[in-house]
């Protein structure tokens, strides 16, 4: 996925490439990330390119991640107000 986010739109040979894989490993790999709606496919003739879909991780971060960094963000603020006043 590192590859993609680089890159966008990456033929199976292009992401081979750069990876100590076997074709058939990334093929694999490839169809569980699309399975799991992280990765999504556009044709181009006869060329299928791989396409990062963020919206998933995006909602993820949204709903779990950010909500806990927020009350971080929040408990920093109030701290510093409170030094300030000393």
């Amino acid at each position: 996925m590192d590859s993609l986010y680089i890159k966008n739109g990456q033929t199976l040979s292009e992401l081979c490439k750069h990876l100590e894989m076997s074709r058939q490993a990334v093929t694999k790999h490839l169809k569980l990330l699309e399975e799991a709606n992280l990765v999504t496919v556009v044709w181009k003739g006869r060329s299928k390119q791989h396409y990062l879909n963020t919206a998933p991780i995006s909602e993820i971060y949204d709903r779990w991640i950010g909500k806990y960094y927020r009350h971080r963000l929040e408990a920093l603020n109030e701290l510093k107000s409170k030094l300030e006043e000393e």
